[in-house]
Parts: structure tokens; C-alpha cells; sequence
């Protein structure tokens, strides 16, 4: 398990480099979302990758690691989101936001070494569009939670969500890193 932790780590660097650019970039113009907006991003990104793996033309020209990054930040988002709350303040402080970050990048990679472990990496075995249909179940879960006004009966709520779907799409990423 330690080689997954390392490279679980190396994917998350990945990911939080490119997210603390496009936070210099563009501020945190994603603080205004709804965690509903959030998840139609995520599903959005599983939609177009289950889209890709199913066709043979692709008419943007981004691959399906991008939108698994992607994937993996707007989790994030969606993590930071449900604690802070939404708020049309944009004025966020970058270094609050990028503790965050990592708060949920060290939450997530916990809670993939405890299933990890539990599940015997079952996921290397995995083909990288079975993981895909995942997400996209883990998706279509939280937007019905959402619809509910976020009550379960017996399920999990939306932060366990977000974490499964971070956890799958950086399974995904070191998939297509090895």
C-alpha cells in the first residue's frame, strides 16, 4: 500500500498545482456555487469521459485525464463548499483556501488507505471505464441526495460522496500513470 500512498500523493500534487493556478488566475469565483452546481460540474466531466470511452471522435481537445483531474478538484471544491457554505464574497484568502485543499487531499488519501486495505487494491484490477461508471453512479447519488435536501435514510451524505468520486478519478489518473 505504501507504493499506492506515493503515488495517490504524486497525482494529488498534480492536481493541487494546477488548482492553485487557476486560483491565482481566476480568485475563487467558485466560492458562489451551490453544492448542486458543483456536482452538475463533476457530472458534467464524467458525462463527457464516459462520452469518450464509448466513441471514437473527440471533438475538443482535451483527454480524459484532464476531466479525472478535474474530477478530483471540483470534489475538493465540493468538500470546501459544505463546510464554508456558499457565499458571493469573493474575496477568499488563497492560503485559507489552500489549507483546505490540502485538509481534504489528507482526508481523502486516509480513507483510501483504510478501503485500500480493506478492499486489497481491488480497484488495479479495475478496467479504467468501469471506474468511470462509478463516479458516474457516486454523481447521480449525490445529485439525488441533493434533491432531497441532503436527508439519507440509511446512505451516506454528500461529503462521502465527494470523497469516493475524488478517490475513484485519482485511481483513474494513476492508472494512466502506470
Amino acid at each position: 500500500m505504501a507504493n499506492t500512498s506515493v503515488q495517490f500523493e504524486e497525482v494529488i500534487k498534480s492536481c493541487r498545482d494546477l488548482f492553485q493556478k487557476k486560483l491565482s488566475d481566476y480568485g475563487s469565483a467558485w466560492r458562489v456555487l451551490r453544492p448542486s452546481s458543483i456536482t452538475d460540474q463533476i457530472y458534467i466531466k464524467v458525462n463527457r469521459i464516459r462520452t469518450l470511452q464509448m466513441t471514437d471522435v473527440k471533438m475538443v481537445d482535451e483527454d480524459e485525464k484532464d476531466e479525472f483531474v478535474a474530477i478530483v478538484n471540483y470534489s475538493i471544491i465540493g468538500l470546501i463548499q459544505l463546510e464554508k457554505g456558499f457565499s458571493d464574497e469573493l474575496n477568499a484568502d488563497e492560503t485559507e483556501i489552500m489549507s483546505l485543499y490540502d485538509k481534504y487531499a489528507n482526508e481523502a488519501k486516509a480513507l483510501m488507505e483504510c478501503k485500500n486495505h480493506d478492499y486489497g487494491e481491488a480497484w488495479r484490477e479495475m478496467r479504467i471505464s468501469s471506474i468511470t461508471d462509478l463516479i458516474y453512479q457516486k454523481v447521480l447519488r449525490t445529485k439525488q441526495i441533493e434533491d432531497n435536501q441532503g436527508k439519507t435514510l440509511v446512505s451516506e451524505g454528500l461529503d462521502a460522496n465527494y470523497f469516493d468520486m475524488l478517490n475513484y478519478a485519482v485511481f483513474c489518473l494513476i492508472k494512466y500513470s502506470s
